[in-house]
């Protein structure tokens, strides 16, 4: 962030290595400014207790959903992952990606206005290791399967609709998904050591059923970048994605990303890199390196963003990691899925948490601590 102005904005929670994207400046060496995220999680005891020690005052949280266990009618998944938020008449809806190869899919969860868990239901069932996922202006849900050849499905969170699959968006290694809300633009990192950056330009926004699947072309540290259509999006077993266009741009490991304010924000793996996209200018540019491992090494953390406002939220120890965080369109809750490490022990079932609060008052008074510094 270059400055401290406050802005009426969005407030959104971004987890692992990603927040860094939003938050750091270029030169400051990838660290956050403020103060420290509250840490939670007791590698010697239950998660749950851990949450409820952790958070500020004014905070409270619950678990809505236990892997394994059944919420609102509906049998948990395990592995959650990506996940959304979705207004629903007087209450609301929280999605959830389930990344279990060959059994993954999709959950909602549907709440009354005073947070009772109304019913759970599945939207989308016999996928692939949906990890991605990403709400589109128009209210659907999008789950990307992650695996070679994965394929991008749009669901109905309201459980009315059956879920689609988007052939025109690319079969490949989907691992991040991002919706241009004002466009209906969607963009797709993808999973592999020399993967692509895409985007997906349909001939109706509001409409995926058909568009034009465009990759990232240019040489690295060649400014402005521009796009070629991708000949062959959905032919299965054909010649992979990122190598049909020549001078296709390679990254070393697409992971998440994240649509602000015009910029798509995403991370790779591999060399623990935060890249910036600006869909206006048209230009590609290295936001900073993340200090330790690839990747950041940041997968357990949730930081509020709000415009140019950032501050660092929520720090799980004890080897859990943090997915699928979706805040209400009223900045009031905000839902996550909590996985535990997979350390050759018995480990607890993941689980699905719910935390209320004043968060826009989080971020506004860490802008303040700011300007008085």
């Amino acid at each position: 962030m270059q400055g401290t102005s406050v802005r009426s904005a969005a407030l959104s929670a971004l987890p692992g290595s990603l927040w860094r994207a939003t938050c750091a400046r270029p030169d400051d060496g990838g660290e956050p400014p403020g103060r420290e995220p509250y840490a939670a999680g007791d590698p010697d005891g239950p998660f749950p207790a851990g949450v409820l020690r952790a958070l500020p005052p004014g905070f409270a949280a619950r678990i809505v959903a236990r892997s394994g266990e059944r919420a609102g009618g509906v049998v948990w998944h395990a592995a959650p992952d990506g996940g959304g938020w979705f207004p629903d008449e007087d209450g609301w809806i929280y999605v959830s990606n389930c990344a279990l190869p060959l059994l993954g899919g999709a959950t909602a969860l549907r709440f009354a206005p005073d947070g009772t868990l109304r019913g759970g239901y599945r939207i989308l069932s016999g996928a692939d290791r949906c990890g991605p996922g990403a709400e589109t202006p128009w209210h659907t849900w999008i789950s990307g399967e992650r695996t070679p050849y994965g394929r991008v499905f749009e669901c109905d969170p309201y459980g009315l609709r059956a879920p689609m699959p988007r052939l025109a968006m690319g079969l490949f290694t989907h691992a991040g998904v991002a919706c241009d809300p004002g466009r209906g633009v969607v963009y797709l990192t993808e999973g592999e050591p020399d993967g692509c950056l895409y985007r997906f330009l349909p001939d109706d926004r509001g409409d995926l059923t058909t568009g034009v699947l465009e990759v990232l072309v240019g040489d690295p540290g060649e400014e402005p970048v521009t796009w070629e259509r991708v000949p062959i999006p959905a032919l299965p077993d054909h010649v992979p994605l990122r190598e049909q266009v020549k001078g296709a741009r390679r990254f070393a490991g697409g992971g998440a990303c994240h649509f602000s304010d015009g910029l798509v924000w995403f991370v790779t793996e591999g060399d623990g890199r935060v890249w910036a996209y600006d869909t206006v200018r048209e230009c590609l540019a290295v936001l900073h390196e993340t200090a330790g491992a690839p990747g950041g090494g940041a997968d357990g953390e949730i930081t509020l963003v709000a415009g140019d406002r950032a501050a660092p939220f929520l720090r799980l120890t004890g080897g859990w990691t943090v997915t699928g965080p979706a805040m209400s369109r009223d900045g009031d809750r905000l839902y996550f899925s909590c996985r535990p490490s997979q350390n050759g022990r018995p480990a607890p079932a993941a689980v699905t948490v719910e935390v209320r609060g004043p968060f826009h008052d989080l971020v506004r008074d860490l802008v303040h601590d700011l300007v008085r510094a």
